[in-house]
């Protein structure tokens, strides 16, 4: 039994570190994909709303295709069809050299596209919960509707949002368990190269189980103390 422990140390021969390490790709993964994902996710959200033919069409179809295709083939066209998308540009252009595109960047930009597929529909959501007579009130009261937006709806969008949006988080969250297809060194891979070299599946496996779970705990806390947050002036108005 200790020497199955001694497995999962920090020192020699031990794979403490590296697990950890992977565990820090991975949750550096999924925040890199926060600012990007989350506000075009809002974007195609505005889009969908919008009147004009052109806009509600383009954002409709990109919600339909990146929540319809798999997250593996998301990742796959991605890193992929990038690579060979820009060596014919350069080839093209007379230059030779091979073009390698970066496996983290890779994934960062195929996830944000997924979550931002996902969260737009949250945000969709959101915005039909929020009454008009407020906008009519903020154009009567002579507001911009930049001001209206940043001061009035954005705050009541992410209250009502954040539980779908944690949803969105947790599972994106999981999902970057895939980039171990594109030999990006993340908690998933790190297990499965320690299966490898120790033939210790249980207890490897169960050990990234650990981890995950208390990165899906140490979430729940961010997303409650949010959401008490953002819906601190709803409680006063209640009570």
């Amino acid at each position: 039994m200790l020497d199955l422990l001694s497995l999962l140390s920090f020192g020699q021969g031990g794979w403490g570190g590296a697990l950890l390490m992977g565990a820090l790709v991975t949750i550096s993964l999924t925040l890199c994909c926060i600012p990007f994902g989350l506000p075009l996710g809002l974007l195609v959200a505005v889009g969908t709303r919008s009147r004009r033919r052109l806009p509600r069409a383009a954002a409709t179809v990109f919600s339909t295709v990146f929540r319809g295709l798999p997250e593996l083939l998301t990742l796959l066209l991605v890193y992929y069809g990038a690579q060979m998308g820009i060596q014919n540009i350069l080839q093209r252009l007379g230059y030779e050299t091979e073009f390698h595109i970066n496996a983290f960047a890779a994934a960062v930009f195929a996830f944000s596209l997924v979550l931002a597929a996902f969260s737009s529909e949250v945000w969709r959501g959101a915005f039909k919960t929020i009454p008009k007579g407020q906008l009519e009130a903020a154009r009567a009261l002579g507001l911009s509707k930049r001001t209206t937006f940043l001061r009035i709806t954005l705050p009541q969008l992410m209250r009502v949002a954040l539980p779908g949006l944690s949803n969105n988080w947790l599972t994106l969250l999981k999902d970057s368990s895939l980039v171990s297809s594109i030999a990006l060194v993340d908690l998933m891979r790190q297990t499965n190269l320690a299966v490898t070299a120790t033939k210790e599946p249980i207890l490897f496996y169960s050990a990234a189980c650990v981890l995950y779970l208390i990165l899906s705990a140490l979430s729940g806390v961010v997303f409650n103390r949010a959401e008490r947050y953002f819906g601190r002036h709803h409680q006063e108005a209640r009570s």
